[in-house]
């Protein structure tokens, strides 16, 4: 099926050429980065987590989403959703990429890797992370190609199958729940050491991931002759409305249990995010930007009339899209170190190296996914788009 992914339009190919120059620029600065060491980058002794750790954070949240349509489909048979599931799997399979790249340009020499092969250590949450990660990307490449296969041939999945289909479900939960884990088990960040930190992630994966397919579902209808299914795109958006409005609960939870119980060290990380802290605020336009976003784009998904005409949908996807990266992609991990173990605050900009390498990095996932779903659309226009069961 690879044959279809060298098959396109001149618009395809402009596509392309431009992820590569992308790539290109994004892989001169990681020379540089590889060259100099991490110095080139904005992190330091206080924020050692920045851009690279921020994107893998929100990243796979998004990688974890595609569970939100595998529970749906499989386990209650909801047929609007076999149309798109592929889309969701191939989504996940571009996120996992970009996750894992984003933590090799954050250990500065990639031979490291080998280390947590070379020397296991099961006590670490990191060896976890390592393992869920990378068999998340192995299943959810094995059960899509599979399926995707036996569609353009129109025969039932293989029975094999199903068992990886149904392990995807408790692994999507914990690629999530252990990279929260990484955060929440560290004592000393008091905005991280909370018990709800991996709801709030999963929360937040199942508001993010979806309303990004919502818009990959708009566009692959745009510029294609296949139909992701008005229903199919309505339920996603319902499911992105709730997991929202559970994401904002869990944010106004962490400022009641903060503020009501007064204790300096719980308030002062979201007093540098939300008011600014000592003379400090670079993040304070983001995170209300974020949370005027998310709010009116939950009121427009609330509402039947504004959700079902598509361009408004499309406009408030982006808007949870947006909101959720702010909030966790950018908040979240730079709010944790503030302040620093001495009660001062060194605040963090990301430099022009970090940006283009993080750049590159989204446009491999970028073209990982448009050669994934060039091939699923051409397989779905093939065959109609259905299912044979």
């Amino acid at each position: 099926m690879l044959d279809k992914a060298l098959d396109g339009s001149k618009k395809y190919w402009t596509w392309i050429l431009f992820l590569l120059a992308v790539i290109g620029v994004g892989m001169a600065n990681y020379m540089k980065q590889y060259e100099y060491g991490l110095g080139v980058t904005g992190m330091s002794r206080d924020i050692s987590w920045g851009v690279y750790i921020a994107q893998f954070t929100y990243l796979v949240g998004v990688a974890a989403s595609a569970v939100m349509l595998i529970i749906p489909k499989y386990l209650h048979d909801y047929k609007k959703f076999g149309k798109i599931v592929i889309l969701g799997e191939f989504l996940a399979i571009s996120a996992v990429t970009m996750c894992l790249l984003f933590i090799v340009a954050d250990l500065g020499q990639p031979m490291r890797l080998m280390n947590v092969i070379l020397y296991p250590t099961p006590g670490s949450i990191l060896f976890w992370d390592m393992i869920v990660l990378n068999g998340y990307l192995f299943i959810n490449l094995l059960v899509g190609w599979t399926t995707l296969a036996a569609e353009r041939k129109q025969v039932p999945p293989p029975a094999w199958i199903k068992p990886f289909i149904y392990l995807s479900i408790p692994w999507a939960v914990s690629i999530h729940t252990v990279t929260a884990f990484l955060y929440a088990g560290l004592p000393g960040r008091h905005l991280w050491l909370t018990a709800i930190m991996a709801p709030r992630f999963l929360a937040s994966a199942f508001a993010s991931g979806p309303s990004l397919l919502i818009l990959l579902c708009l566009l692959v209808r745009k510029i294609s002759k296949f139909d992701p299914g008005k229903e199919a795109i309505q339920t996603l958006a319902k499911i992105v409305t709730y997991a929202m409005i559970i994401n904002i609960f869990f944010l106004a939870m962490e400022f009641f249990t903060a503020f009501y119980s007064n204790i300096p060290g719980h308030m002062a990380p979201l007093q540098y995010l939300f008011f600014g802290f000592h003379g400090h605020g670079n993040l304070v336009p983001f995170m209300w930007a974020s949370v005027i976003i998310g709010i009116a784009s939950v009121g427009l998904l609330i509402n039947p009339a504004t959700r079902q005409n598509e361009k408004i949908l499309a406009f408030a996807a982006a808007g949870i899209f947006i909101a959720t990266w702010i909030d966790k992609g950018i908040g979240l991990v730079i709010g944790g170190f503030i302040p620093n173990m001495f009660e001062t605050v060194t605040e963090y900009s990301a430099t022009g190296t970090e940006i283009s390498i993080a750049l590159g990095i989204w446009a491999i996932g970028a073209l990982v996914l448009t050669v994934l779903y060039k091939i699923a659309i051409s397989v779905k226009e093939e065959t109609g788009g259905e299912e044979v069961h």
